[in-house]
């Protein structure tokens, strides 16, 4: 009942709503930013919102740092449990953690094709029966577009759906009014959900910029909030 009750109150049901229920099985989501904005914030109170919905998560780590990321984890689940007054909050801690596999790759000595292979043999040989994979750190605004092509038929055949955090990885590019690096422009296409933060005021706001199809902006009433990285209701 308790966990019920967190699923309901979750800030990512308005999310949720603003891109059609979601992202679904087989498609491909971004949340696109400056560095530093909190897209991992974002990728981390994602998907830690399906671990409280018993639904199965591998998190693909870029970083050298992956204590940085189970730290993430917990950070988020703590100021969730703040925030909610999450009865047994430990006890929920240790159930949903199960559900969650945390994999660490370099993504300049390791093919796309390599990732996806081993993320098969998770799934497939290891049982994992993922629903979610989280490309935190991806760099791809300097991948290939046959890349991304590879990365959507793995969704598409192991019918899950696939997120990733992008920042632009040259220091002189430029972001348009929601916070999407214009080296994004080439891979906007492909994907289904595109999300971009920016800078606004004392929050990091939120805009849908592309939702299915749909290449109309819009933005979310929600907000990234800087002081404990949840995403909120406005």
């Amino acid at each position: 009942m308790v966990r019920e009750e967190l699923i309901k109150r979750s800030p990512l049901r308005i999310l949720e709503k603003s891109i059609h229920g979601g992202l679904g099985k087989g498609k491909l989501g971004v949340i696109a930013s400056r560095q530093g904005i909190g897209k991992t914030a974002c990728l981390v109170h994602m998907a830690t919102d399906k671990l409280f919905r018993n639904e199965q998560v591998i998190h693909v780590s870029f970083s050298r740092n992956v204590g940085h990321v189970i730290s993430w984890y917990e950070d988020i689940f703590t100021e969730i449990s703040k925030k909610q007054d999450l009865e047994n909050a430990m006890n929920v801690h240790d159930e949903v953690i199960k559900h969650r596999v945390i994999m660490n790759f370099s993504q300049e000595n390791v093919s796309v094709g390599q990732i996806l292979n081993s993320l098969k043999a998770m799934i497939k040989d290891g049982g994992f029966k993922a629903d979610a994979v989280f490309f935190d750190g991806y760099k791809m605004t300097v991948s290939e577009e046959a890349d991304l092509d590879q990365i959507k038929a793995f969704a598409a055949e192991m019918n899950i759906e696939v997120w990733f955090s992008v920042s632009p990885v040259k220091q002189d590019v430029e972001v348009d009014q929601y916070g999407v690096p214009e080296t994004m422009s080439k891979f906007v296409n492909k994907l289904d959900v595109l999300i971009g933060l920016k800078y606004q005021d004392d929050h990091v706001m939120m805009t849908v910029v592309r939702d299915h199809g749909s290449t109309e902006p819009v933005k979310i009433a929600l907000k990234l909030d800087p002081k404990t990285m949840l995403i909120s209701e406005e």
